[in-house]
């Protein structure tokens, strides 16, 4: 691929190509990070908020523009506000400070270039948690190799293995093929699962998968593959928390909400199938309170 550029981006697998000083890329970003939401974040998996909370920093744009997308307000592009490396720096300081148990960069591979900048600025100036990767799992394995070293935890997802469901609801049929192998060198440079004295995580592989109403099959393959391939290497989650968006969708069964039945039987094939190292939802997760308001503050 070359070098990593946002002048004729290559950041993301789209490999757009466009010029991001001057006009805005398939992720709906320029040049310059837009940041809509900067704070604690109770919500994540028990081993990365628990009881001091993830210093989550939600980052605008996305490549994927998938249909049912749970942070829609966000991932145009144009939401929150501007920053600099040396402003983001400061906020990233400043999660520290309120005890936030690590730095959880969500959706942040259009960023990647001025996000190293910014892990760097901040360690100097004294952070000291651990980074925390949150990713829709389509990165390329150049940004994934640019960032090897500030990494700490990766916490992407695995939406699909059938590129058929990729190309209609995320529109990349190349999805599954290309999160497959970003997963394997997240679990290359994470290495084993590691924990400090309190349970908080501070090094390891997460996948998250949400389960899609009517598309249990597609996560009984889901969880097959991951622990097939990778154990108790990695942790899954297993999530039920699918939000229906509120404007019509052209496929029926994603326009409700998640039932019990559906998501207990994911489960219950993980189990059939020995995985032991998961996190599951259990109650009424599917509400406003998993998708934050996005705010600049």
């Amino acid at each position: 691929m070359g070098e990593l550029t946002m002048r004729q981006c290559n950041l993301c697998p789209r490999g757009c190509g466009v010029d991001r000083s001057v006009r805005t890329g398939v992720c709906g970003c320029g040049d310059t990070m837009h940041v809509a939401r900067a704070a604690l974040h109770m919500w994540e998996e028990p081993c990365l908020s628990g009881e001091r909370g993830s210093g989550a920093v939600f980052f605008a744009g996305c490549p994927l523009h998938c249909i049912f997308c749970q942070n829609a307000a966000i991932s145009g592009g144009d939401a929150g506000r501007a920053y600099m490396p040396e402003e983001l720096a400061a906020e990233m300081l400043r999660l520290q400070g309120e005890g936030a148990a690590n730095i959880n960069l969500v959706t942040a591979g259009q960023w990647a270039l001025p996000v190293k900048e910014t892990i760097a600025i901040a360690k100097k100036q004294g952070l000291r948690l651990p980074i925390l990767w949150n990713s829709s799992g389509y990165e390329t394995e150049e940004t994934l190799r640019l960032l090897a070293e500030d990494i700490d935890i990766y916490l992407p997802d695995l939406k699909y293995v059938s590129s058929d469901l990729a190309r209609d609801f995320s529109h990349v049929p190349d999805y599954p093929e290309v999160a497959k192998k970003a997963i394997a060198r997240m679990v290359e440079a994470a290495g084993e699962p590691a924990f400090d004295t309190d349970g908080y995580m501070t090094r390891g592989v997460i996948v998250r998968h949400l389960v899609l109403p009517g598309h249990r099959d597609e996560s009984f393959k889901v969880v097959e593959y991951l622990y097939k391939t990778y154990g108790d290497r990695i942790f899954q989650s297993i999530m039920n928390q699918y939000t229906p968006p509120a404007r019509e969708l052209p496929y029926r069964e994603l326009s409700r909400k998640l039932t019990r039945y559906e998501y207990d039987q994911v489960v219950e094939y993980a189990r059939s199938l020995g995985v032991e190292n998961a996190y599951i939802q259990v109650g009424g997760t599917a509400s406003e309170s998993f998708i934050p308001e996005f705010e600049t503050d």
